[in-house]
């Protein structure tokens, strides 16, 4: 960790000397900072691809943002610990923006999961620090309605919502109140279904990459 990030983090290499854009990748509970670097790979070189650890330490080179229980009635979170991790990203964002001189514009917040469900949040408690959130199996934490913004703070932000329609671990229900709840704060989103468990496929992937492509070339 270095003196100027709250978080610990791996970035894309080579990274570019000059960015024109920086996303932030999440990675779900029980992950760490590895596991989304095939997707990290894929994304354009001229963009700076941050992948940082959750705060929290769940096992041997397991971490996470939160703990949760999946319990018959749907998950449990620890709703505090929620809490802290999303206003460490806030921070976080804010430091990758300065130090690397990327504006809020061409900053997009990503996730697998339990990262997902972060992204939403930050994004939507703080629109004016990104462009746009990409939630791939995720959800959005109904805990998240007292820190969210109006919709006239939320009327430039962007979204992509990736699920599998056959989600063992998060059903695809949670895909289908995300993408009624955007609609319903005005918020512009592509929802796309794909024919998988819980993860992410080769097509959730190429959507999410073509998506992501359109909001930081200023499409």
């Amino acid at each position: 960790m270095s003196a100027h990030f709250d978080l610990t983090f791996l970035s894309k290499q080579p990274q570019p000397a000059n960015p024109k854009a920086l996303v932030v990748l999440l990675h779900g509970v029980g992950g760490s900072e590895t596991n989304l670097v095939d997707l990290a790979a894929t994304i354009s070189s001229e963009t700076l691809v941050v992948m940082p650890r959750g705060p929290m330490t769940l096992g041997a080179g397991q971490y996470g943002w939160f703990r949760v229980n999946f319990t018959s009635t749907g998950p449990l979170i620890v709703e505090t610990e929620a809490e802290q991790s999303r206003q460490t990203l806030l921070r976080f964002v804010a430091q990758l923006q300065s130090v690397y001189s990327i504006g809020p514009r061409k900053t997009v917040i990503a996730g697998f999961s339990q990262g997902g469900i972060l992204s939403a949040s930050v994004a939507l408690s703080a629109p004016e620090l990104v462009a746009g959130f990409g939630v791939l199996s995720g959800r959005i934490l109904p805990e998240l309605e007292s820190h969210m913004a109006d919709k006239a703070r939320l009327k430039n932000l962007h979204a992509f919502i990736g699920h599998g329609e056959y989600d063992s671990k998060l059903p695809v229900m949670w895909a289908q109140r995300s993408d009624q709840l955007l609609s319903d704060l005005g918020v512009a989103h592509l929802t796309r279904l794909y024919p998988i468990d819980h993860g992410i496929s080769a097509e959730m992937r190429a959507d999410f990459l073509s998506w992501l492509q359109s909001i930081t070339s200023g499409v």
